[in-house]
């Protein structure tokens, strides 16, 4: 069970820590309503509230631009964690990946897509949010870049305000990335999923890189088999969430640190160190002189 903290090593900041996207939200420089900016100001996870987005598209492809067109340039790679669940499948031993993640570097790998459960959809396909009129994603993308106003001062071409992107099916200003909203229904697979994990309980559970505060995917992690041990690998104690990490009730083990250092810490415990150097040219540069120096 994954979350924004995997792909970190990526250069890709996650949500909820100190620099990620919901602690530098600056909703003036939206295009919103007084009453819309001071309701992102209160609570940042507004700016990607199903709600808003249906009235006013403008702050989620605003915030959300940067991370689209990058995703079409492929400017983030696959990190050593994700090469590790890569190793996981090729030996046997991954029954499923659930993540939370919208960036989509989970199928840059060799995972089986079919192992793939991504839980808020993924920000690589575009669709209308209320007729579900898919759109090419390279299409989406270049309206993007014409249509929405940037924020952050990268592109000089890009426009001084923002319009809006019409759905050709229904006429709505409505069409997105086709990432799960708060507010909006999580896909059928990961339910379906979820009830196989009960009925084929797994001998472990990973836990990586989530505060586990977004439900119901973190139910995957909350709720897994009691006969289960559940890892949890991240840089903060989760103990608040319901693990117990003192020998009590049930075997939970926190591996304390960032993603990649753990997980090249357990790929080395595992002897698999060879396997991973395979991906070591494929890794984001930090990553991949991580590996070398291993």
């Amino acid at each position: 069970m994954t979350g924004a903290g995997v792909s970190c090593a990526a250069g890709i900041p996650d949500f909820r820590s100190p620099g990620g996207m919901y602690d530098t939200l600056r909703p003036e420089l939206l295009t919103a309503s007084p009453a819309e900016r001071e309701l992102m100001k209160n609570d940042p996870t507004y700016v990607v509230m199903r709600d808003l987005f249906l009235g006013n598209q403008f702050p989620y492809h605003e915030v959300r631009r940067p991370f689209i067109l990058g995703t079409q340039e492929t400017k983030w790679k696959a990190t050593i964690f994700h090469r590790f669940v890569e190793l996981l499948a090729q030996k046997g031993k991954l029954q499923t990946l659930f993540t939370q993640n919208i960036d989509g570097l989970d199928y840059q790998t060799g995972i089986p897509p079919d192992k793939i459960i991504p839980c808020h959809g993924s920000i690589a396909n575009a669709a209308c949010e209320v007729c579900d009129h898919p759109v090419d994603f390279g299409r989406y993308c270049d309206l993007v870049r014409t249509n929405i106003k940037d924020i952050y001062g990268i592109d000089p071409n890009a426009p001084e305000k923002s319009s809006n992107i019409k759905c050709e099916a229904c006429g709505r200003n409505t069409v997105k990335a086709t990432t799960v909203m708060f507010g909006g229904s999580l896909p059928d697979t990961f339910f379906s999923g979820f009830e196989a994990m009960s009925r084929d309980p797994p001998d472990l559970v990973l836990v990586a890189g989530t505060s586990l505060q977004v439900s119901p995917a973190n139910l995957v992690a909350l709720r897994a088999p009691r006969t289960a041990v559940r890892a949890v690998v991240d840089r903060n104690n989760l103990a608040d969430t319901g693990f117990d990490f003192d020998g009590g009730s049930r075997e939970d083990v926190w591996l304390k640190g960032d993603s990649d250092d753990v997980f090249l810490e357990l790929t080395k415990a595992c002897g698999w160190l060879d396997d991973l150097r395979q991906f070591a040219d494929s890794l984001p540069e930090d990553s991949r002189q991580r590996l070398l120096r291993a």
